[in-house]
């Protein structure tokens, strides 16, 4: 099976796209089903976040699992696979891991550096082993990536400054990269999830007061207050509040809009000319696009965001960090071609076992008059021969299997011996190229 990454992000689609893939973790299994339903796709993870829609698989062929899973995901789009294409982005084998270790890093992020994107990656590998979609590849893939991000961002200084999608709606809403622009405003968070949690907690470290969190599932919003010396409202109070506060962040997992027109533009005729800033951090979109019309409104959502200039890592950050991927994917690379020549190496064994078994029927039919204890040292001794004569080649193509071309190895042990072996992932990428080359 060969790796495969495919989706959509802020560097290939306008937010509409994204809103239109956007999984939410409710749908997420049945998406996961739909994947690994293909014919061509063994393996499957799901990633979707605020700036992409990614699908991780395992395939047994690049170019079955590319147009099943494009496929897929133009369904849920509710588009042609042809419209789709041209917003998608795809990497194979050594690629498709560069890109996991990099998006577990946060450098490929809207915000780079963001450490958010290590529990959004942990809640897509978590869905997919509790939907069993995830398999060895993918398994030895996410848990890699996942120690990979822990170990860029405790080893460079890429995250310092706490850069987050929070953070970076609130520079964008103060105009500036300081947060105390927020002291004594008060703000209302709605939802109270991951980003709800962080914009709270951002805020009050901030110094923001009074902070008031409204969300559907009132005991989730009450626990996040106390945890941080928030109120919690009732979310039936979340228009006739739009009245009193200063700010508005966004962030739930609503398929509809939150704030409307009707319902924001009520809010600020009892405003008497106070403006009103909106951070909508949500995708889909929390907030009506028409409401950023509403006089006195400011709106700041995802689409806003990605056209701003943010703040970004040191050129040494960022080169450091580049550099433990790449270390990383090398790593990785000889794992997956360590991997490869293991079905290669148990086929050789199990072909000896077969032809000592073999030999010692045919000594059984000529010795009839062998005893058991004869027999079985006779076995013993054939086994341990055999043994001692695989272990040496097998050690050693376990070691060239990492080398440069060491897929090449394996090949002619197999063609040396006769094997039946499934092909590698290796033997598969080159059959890619090949068929690729001759296009």
């Amino acid at each position: 099976m060969n790796l495969l990454v495919v989706g959509v992000s802020h560097h290939t689609a306008a937010m509409e796209l994204l809103e239109r893939l956007s999984v939410p973790t409710a749908e997420a299994s049945e998406t996961l089903g739909a994947l690994v339903a293909q014919p061509h796709v063994n393996e499957a993870a799901l990633l979707s976040t605020c700036n992409r829609v990614e699908v991780y698989a395992a395939v047994t062929g690049f170019h079955g699992g590319l147009a099943e899973i494009g496929a897929v995901l133009a369904d849920r789009a509710g588009l042609g696979l042809t419209d789709l294409a041209a917003h998608l982005y795809v990497h194979f084998d050594t690629e498709a891991v560069r890109h996991a270790l990099r998006v577990a890093s946060g450098l490929d992020s809207m915000v780079v550096g963001e450490a958010q994107i290590l529990g959004q990656l942990r809640d897509a590998y978590g869905l997919a082993s509790e939907h069993d979609t995830a398999g060895r590849l993918l398994h030895e893939l996410m848990q890699q990536a996942l120690r990979v991000g822990k170990r860029v961002h405790a080893e460079t200084g890429i995250d310092r400054a706490g850069r987050s999608i929070v953070t970076a709606a609130l520079a964008v809403g103060a105009g500036s990269g300081d947060l105390s622009a927020y002291a004594e405003r008060s703000v209302l968070v709605v939802g109270a999830g991951s980003m709800g949690a962080l914009a709270v907690s951002t805020l009050t470290a901030a110094g923001a007061s009074p902070v008031l969190i409204a969300n559907r599932g009132a005991e989730r919003a009450q626990r996040l207050a106390a945890l941080h010396g928030a109120v919690a409202i009732e979310f039936a109070e979340l228009s006739a509040t739009l009245s009193s506060v200063d700010v508005v962040v966004c962030a739930t997992a609503s398929p509809d809009p939150v704030l409307t027109v009707p319902v924001v533009a009520e809010a600020m005729a009892h405003r008497n000319g106070r403006p009103l800033l909106v951070l909508d951090l949500a995708v889909p979109r929390d907030v009506d696009q028409l409401v950023a019309d509403v006089p006195g409104v400011s709106l700041v959502d995802i689409d806003r965001l990605g056209q701003a200039r943010i703040d970004e890592p040191s050129g040494d950050e960022r080169e450091a960090a580049e550099s433990i991927v790449t270390a990383e994917v090398e790593g990785f690379r000889m794992w997956l071609r360590g991997a490869d020549v293991a079905p290669t190496v148990a086929a050789l064994r199990a072909r000896a076992d077969e032809v000592v078994a073999a030999e010692l029927r045919r000594l059984a039919l000529r010795r009839p008059d062998l005893n058991e204890e004869q027999r079985s040292d006779v076995a013993h001794t054939v086994h341990r021969v055999v043994q001692q004569l695989l272990h040496s080649p097998t050690v050693r193509v376990r070691q060239l299997a990492v080398t440069p071309g060491g897929d090449q190895y394996a090949a002619m042990l197999r063609e040396l011996f006769d094997l039946s072996v499934p092909p590698s992932e290796e033997d598969l990428g080159r059959a890619v190229d090949v068929e690729e080359a001759d296009r």
